[in-house]
């Protein structure tokens, strides 16, 4: 008679967890949560998307989507992998032809781009217009049509215009367009097509990329001046041929477009961040190049 008191105590403890059990059964096999999706992102640009004639081309291929099967990793594959450090996710894609502008890409690439899009960054040509630089006719009349297509496919679409840096090759030698005006003046020309565009509202902002390449030589981070050498301590924002830009200028165009795109602050990235040390900028130069891309994205704030 004991026996049967314990074993009917055991079965009614028993009974009474079964309830818990299920409880935790049903916890343990629930669903994870499902995560926000990651947003699209798509580059349209030449040699200065590309990060030609530096180690930026070919870095991190694997990481972005190239469009037109070239295997470039350029600036976007940059800015993915700030994005991630920034605990942000974005699927990348790019379109690329070197020496070209928005015309060429809207009248042979279309079909590649032809699609819904969460941001597009577009960057013209490096002097707007080849045969006429300086003129923004070209910029006008293209990132007027590629709104149209974007915005058919996503109203909401988000885009943004990088406006590019002085040319050394362009303002220093007499064959250039800006020969005798300061370094400043061929960005800042940029910006003034880029701002038709934008009043146009054929963008939707600016990554001002030529005027954070200004602000680096008026604070003395970068030597304006590559044809006298480069003063110690400045980085060189340009490569060999004064004309595209150096691992250093690629990164301060991927901080901007960073900074703008995803409205964080690029100082967050700090001394450590990745992208910087796998391609041999020191955390000082690093830090320097994240400070004035900050300074530059909170001057545009202010209405000009």
């Amino acid at each position: 008679m004991r026996m049967g008191k314990i074993g009917f105590l055991v079965a009614a403890s028993l009974a009474a967890l079964a309830p818990v059990a299920a409880v935790a059964r049903a916890q343990v096999q629930a669903p994870p949560v499902a995560r926000a999706a990651a947003k699209t992102i798509l580059f349209v640009g030449n040699s200065f998307t590309q990060g030609a004639h530096s180690a930026v081309r070919r870095y991190r291929t694997d990481t972005v989507t190239d469009l037109t099967g070239d295997g470039t990793g350029g600036v976007p594959a940059i800015f993915k992998l700030m994005a991630q450090q920034a605990g942000l996710s974005y699927e990348v894609s790019l379109e690329t032809q070197g020496g070209k502008g928005l015309d060429f890409h809207y009248e042979t690439r279309r079909a590649l781009l032809d699609r819904k899009w969460d941001v597009v960054v577009l960057q013209d040509f490096s002097t707007l217009d080849r045969a006429r630089p300086g003129d923004p006719g070209l910029l006008l009349r293209y990132s007027g049509l590629f709104a149209t297509m974007f915005r058919q496919r996503n109203p909401a679409v988000r885009i943004e215009l990088n406006s590019t840096w002085s040319r050394a090759d362009e303002t220093y030698l007499p064959k250039g367009h800006w020969y005798g005006k300061p370094i400043t003046a061929m960005a800042l020309d940029l910006r003034a097509g880029a701002n038709l565009a934008l009043a146009n509202r054929s963008v939707d902002g600016i990554i001002a990329v030529g005027e954070a390449w200004n602000r680096a030589f008026a604070e003395k981070v970068a030597d304006p001046n590559p044809y006298d050498g480069i003063d110690f301590g400045k980085l060189d924002l340009w490569t060999y041929d004064q004309y595209h830009g150096s691992v250093a200028g690629y990164y301060l165009e991927a901080l901007m477009i960073f900074g703008k795109v995803t409205g964080r602050d690029p100082r967050m990235l700090g001394a450590k961040e990745r992208a910087a040390d796998d391609l041999g900028l020191s955390e000082g130069q690093a830090v320097a190049l994240q400070n004035v891309a900050f300074r530059q994205i909170e001057a545009e704030k202010t209405p000009r």
